[in-house]
């Protein structure tokens, strides 16, 4: 009976200790992982077009032997985006242009698929072609929108790229192309590890053409400088207030075994 009688008080620790053990770790791991995300976000508070991450977790069970019905642990569900605009901010610049509400500019990869980005911010390639200042080409309705050299560039509204002859008659404008805007669901789009969106289907958006462009200016980034910094405070609060459970965890732990070595 004495034997049986102490058994029991040291299984009911184990069951304690096993769900605090696996709350507070899982809760710091991804405490860290969250804390990496709002890092990112702050890293990019001046980038153009940039939306911020968020991440998102669910609870799940430990499932793989007996006793496991007791451990919970978090795992990283399908990271979020926040798609609120940024600010519209004036360059005077003629191969800037940000999207004026809703939509995305349709750039072609480098393994030639489609993508989407907010950044407005263009340049001329060494053979004359409409890239991003990553070296994106620009999509246009049929393909890459190549520009004659010795012209000024223009970018309407709604997405028409022309040019004026910087020699000769200056009136004589000649229409480029249009560059390809979309307006897919939010939902149906992922972001990539190089920062542009795709479709979840694998897919291309069709045009919209009720996006439209504000010339001569681009869009910031839509994070909160402020807010970033407030969490990545209160995320570190929440690691350390983890981190003292397990520690407070095993100083019970050990009051716990010599309590029963007396016994």
């Amino acid at each position: 009976m004495g034997k049986r009688a102490a058994s029991l008080p040291r299984a009911y620790k184990g069951v304690i200790m096993d769900r605090v053990i696996y709350t507070a770790m899982s809760g710091a791991k991804h405490t860290m992982e969250q804390q990496a995300t709002a890092s990112n976000n702050l890293a990019n508070a001046t980038t153009t077009g940039f939306r911020s991450q968020l991440d998102t977790f669910r609870a799940v069970p430990v499932v793989g032997g007996e006793g496991l019905a007791t451990r919970t642990f978090v795992v990283d569900s399908t990271a979020g985006t926040n798609f609120a605009l940024g600010p519209i901010q004036d360059t005077g610049r003629a191969l800037d242009v940000a999207v004026a509400g809703d939509g995305w500019i349709a750039v072609q990869t480098a393994d030639g698929g489609e993508a989407y980005t907010r950044n407005g911010s263009f340049k001329m390639s060494e053979n004359g072609i409409l890239q991003t200042q990553t070296g994106l080409s620009v999509l246009g309705d049929g393909g890459p929108i190549s520009i004659p050299p010795d012209v000024t560039v223009a970018i309407a509204p709604d997405g028409t790229v022309s040019s004026i002859p910087t020699m000769g008659t200056p009136n004589a404008v000649n229409v480029l192309g249009r560059i390809k805007m979309v307006n897919p669901d939010e939902k149906s789009l992922k972001r990539g590890d190089d920062g542009l969106f795709r479709l979840t289907a694998g897919t291309q958006a069709p045009p919209d053409a009720n996006v439209r462009l504000v010339g001569g200016a681009l869009e910031g980034s839509n994070v909160n400088v402020v807010d970033s910094m407030v969490n990545m405070i209160n995320l570190a609060r929440q690691f350390d207030l983890n981190m003292k459970v397990v520690t407070t965890a095993q100083s019970d732990a050990d009051k716990a075994n010599q309590i029963l070595s007396l016994s």
